[in-house]
């Protein structure tokens, strides 16, 4: 398993809470938009923090959908 990136589908209303998140973590993972109708952003992790990060992501308030990663 790549432990480089996580590839996370949310509402696209919620593309900002996810990077100020990740800001307020000290950047512990760095989001980028890959889609921004479809809601779809990279968050670049090391293998370190992957797991921090995932689990970070999957305790917000909003939805937020784990996906294969995309090109």
């Amino acid at each position: 398993m790549n432990k480089e990136a996580i590839y996370i589908r949310v509402l696209p209303s919620d593309i900002n809470y996810i990077n100020r998140i990740m800001e307020g973590y000290e950047y512990l993972g760095i989001v980028t938009t890959i889609n921004r109708s479809e809601g779809i952003l990279k968050v670049r992790v090391t293998p370190d923090t992957y797991d921090e990060v995932e689990m970070i992501l999957s305790h917000l308030p909003v939805t937020v959908e784990m996906i294969p990663p995309v090109a």
